[in-house]
């Protein structure tokens, strides 16, 4: 193998945006932000969420930041910040390179992701099933 995930994310980290949970916690209120969370549905609904963020699951991410793809979400239009996360970080940084070098613009990523910001004792709200 030429290069593993290790090698990915820390290439992605290098060259992008990475807020503590306490930096990404203090922006949680302020309207210019948008939380974008990249994890599986399944997640969401065994860990709950961060109030007010946007699901994006990492697979279709390429296609709804794209203005030009069919799946575009307008919510990618905005000019806000992105600040992504999933469960430990490394998802969401590979992410974060991506949108970014697709011309995503203020985009960042929180250090140790959903879980990190659970264990800091951050807000966390519960998924509902949609069973």
């Amino acid at each position: 193998m030429k290069k593993g995930y290790k090698q990915l994310v820390d290439e992605a980290n290098a060259e992008i945006k990475i807020y503590s949970v306490a930096e990404a916690q203090a922006k949680l209120s302020d309207a210019n932000v948008q939380f974008i969370d990249v994890r599986d549905i399944r997640e969401l609904e065994r860990e709950g969420i961060v109030p007010g963020a946007y699901h994006a699951p990492r697979g279709m991410i390429e296609f709804w930041v794209d203005p030009d793809s069919p799946y575009f979400k307008p919510v990618f239009g905005e000019k806000k910040e992105f600040i992504l996360f999933c469960a430990a970080g490394w998802r969401s940084a590979l992410t974060t390179k991506t949108v970014q070098d697709m011309g995503l613009e203020n985009v960042a990523h929180i250090d140790g992701g959903f879980t990190a910001w659970k264990a800091a004792g951050a807000p966390v709200t519960i998924k509902e099933s949609k069973k």
